[in-house]
């Protein structure tokens, strides 16, 4: 299920906004709030107590820094799609080369943990389904070829899946999983912090993305 689900969560995202076509985006904005308060809850309370558990904390902290620089490194070249926008021109008709790239590379990190974190899997499919929604949307409506649209969709689907059997097959890494973990954590924090903030939309008070806030960190908590 760690290898399928992460999969299944992107390919029928692509497929429902392929059939449906789905024009209101306030749905997804709540959906995107949810992910980034799910998401950071489950990192502070699923990999932040291992993280720091060996009492090399300031090491560990380094790590963590690492993959939040790494992180604002990578959207350089996406444009911020991993948290939910897509700044891509929609009218070049080649692949997105650099943004499938720094997609990959996340998603790839994103994976990791999960080996060991059973539970990251949940956070990691809520993250999953907004953003595969809106680089659905985009990849329809650009000028890129449907089967080059899917093709992306189907190699981003699976590079999950791939950081996961890294992490739990390649000896080397799993020597230094609590590293790699760290380095995790740094681009969880990261992105569902800007989640957050670019949810309050110019910081106006919204109820309803308060609620799922509320409810994305309560259910963390009892998972």
């Amino acid at each position: 299920m760690n290898y399928l689900l992460p999969i299944l969560a992107v390919l029928l995202s692509f497929i429902f906004v392929y059939t449906t076509k789905p024009k209101k985006k306030e749905g997804i904005k709540l959906l995107l709030a949810f992910s980034g308060a799910f998401l950071l809850a489950l990192t502070i309370f699923e990999l932040f107590p291992e993280v720091y558990s060996n009492g090399r904390t300031k090491t560990m902290g380094a790590y963590v820094m690492l993959g939040i620089l790494l992180q604002i490194f990578l959207e350089f070249f996406s444009k911020g799609a991993e948290h939910g926008h897509v700044h891509v021109d929609k009218e070049k008709k080649e692949f997105p080369w650099l943004l499938f790239i720094s997609l990959s590379i996340h998603s790839i990190l994103e994976g990791v943990p999960i080996d060991h974190h059973h539970t990251m899997l949940y956070g990691i499919l809520i993250h999953k389904i907004p953003i595969a929604i809106i680089l659905s949307i985009f990849l329809i409506n650009s000028k890129i070829k449907p089967l080059n649209a899917f093709l992306f969709m189907g190699l981003f689907a699976i590079m999950t899946p791939i950081g996961t059997f890294l992490a739990g097959n390649v000896d080397f890494l799993a020597t230094i999983s609590s590293q790699l973990n760290a380095v995790a954590v740094g681009v969880f924090l990261h992105i569902s912090t800007v989640i957050l903030f670019e949810s309050s939309e110019g910081h106006k008070f919204n109820l309803g993305k308060l609620l799922v806030i509320i409810i994305g960190v309560i259910i963390a908590y009892f998972l």
